[in-house]
């Protein structure tokens, strides 16, 4: 070999070296971004979540999506999938604890912050208090319970530890301003 073809050789392979550091960095990067992500949110939930301004609106996002995680777990026990109907129900009775879980996560938060979490403790209360109805009507029915029950009782219990802690947070935070006439 020559020495051009040499040169020409080692600049072909540093080259390549370097791209294949590159790709491996942004894999890397690309894997770690994925794991801010929470595994029970779809992306656009997630960017809804992370998007949203005050912790009252993230504690607004979280409820909702709780509640609709709780309706599509009474959907397919109403209409059992062919497959995976046990990962479904299990998945779903999962997430819809998670939302509730970092729900109050985020109250606690705002009250360890001194922030306006009001109207995320008032949500609270009152949406926990229906999701207690629907899960204690879940369980009388005992439509498969087999397979959830599990999940099912963490959820209760996960349900009323939030009720319970929305109802002390109400008398932790401050009042509202009152507005004084003149």
């Amino acid at each position: 070999m020559s020495t051009s073809s040499k040169r020409n050789w080692i600049r072909v392979f540093s080259r390549l070296m370097t791209a294949a550091v590159v790709a491996l960095f942004l894999s890397f990067g690309a894997a770690a971004q994925g794991q801010d992500r929470k595994d029970y949110l779809s992306s656009l939930e997630a960017d809804k979540i992370r998007d949203a301004e005050t912790p009252n609106a993230k504690i607004t996002l979280f409820l909702t999506y709780a509640e609709d995680r709780l309706k599509k777990f009474q959907y397919e026990l109403a209409h059992p999938a062919l497959a995976n109907h046990a990962d479904i129900l299990n998945g779903m009775m999962n997430g819809y604890q998670s939302c509730v879980d970092d729900a109050a996560d985020l109250i606690q938060l705002g009250l360890e912050k001194q922030q306006n979490v009001r109207q995320g403790i008032d949500l609270m209360a009152s949406k926990t208090k229906d999701f207690m109805i629907i899960l204690q009507k879940i369980q009388a029915d005992a439509v498969d319970i087999d397979i959830y029950k599990n999940n099912l009782d963490d959820a209760v219990e996960g349900t009323t530890d939030a009720m319970n802690e929305a109802e002390k947070a109400k008398k932790k935070v401050a009042p509202p301003p009152v507005r004084r006439r003149n």
